[in-house]
């Protein structure tokens, strides 16, 4: 296997608001798997209509105006509740919810074996915490996602793809 580069190209979201807040850079550190995560060398990325609502603040309680007239958060306590899940989102953030590659590195209690599947990622991350069963997070949104050369994902939510469809197609 070759060694994996230090820093990627990646597309920054830096704040909310239009195209102007998304930023080209190819000086990203390649993030390191933890415990129980892959790292993905993204192969192709999805823009969903997740990223495009996280980036305008369209989740945030204090949006005014529907989907299709391009509603927009009124203040900037849009800030503290413009995810899916509610909370605050942090800047800089990778967005990109819809991810197909190849995992190439695992964290501890992930099988080695794992490396060089072909996976999709399940968006919607379900973990348990203290107050609720589950608390979903979004890829893209609550953490870093596929607009980038490559990204960590829980390995519970990647699916291993065996099929003839090009990346771009799944």
């Amino acid at each position: 296997m070759n060694a994996l580069p230090k820093t990627m190209a990646a597309v920054l979201l830096t704040g909310h608001g239009g195209f102007d807040k998304l930023e080209y850079r190819e000086d990203v550190p390649v993030p390191q798997p933890k415990m129980g995560e892959v790292l993905i060398r993204v192969l192709a990325a999805g823009v969903n209509n997740t990223d495009i609502n996280t980036r305008t603040a369209w989740y945030s309680k204090t949006n005014e105006g529907a989907t299709q007239g391009g509603g927009k958060a009124t203040s900037a306590t849009a800030a503290v509740d413009a995810t899916w899940g509610g909370e605050a989102l942090q800047f800089p953030r990778i967005q990109g919810i819809d991810v197909c590659g190849r995992i190439v590195a695992v964290g501890s209690g992930v099988e080695t074996s794992r490396i060089g599947e072909r996976v999709l990622v399940e968006p919607c991350l379900r973990e348990p915490v203290r107050w609720r069963l589950f608390q979903a997070h979004f890829l893209g949104s609550e953490c870093d996602g596929g607009f980038a050369q490559y990204c960590v994902a829980p390995a519970i939510h990647t699916y291993k793809i065996v099929c003839p469809l090009s990346d771009a197609e799944l």
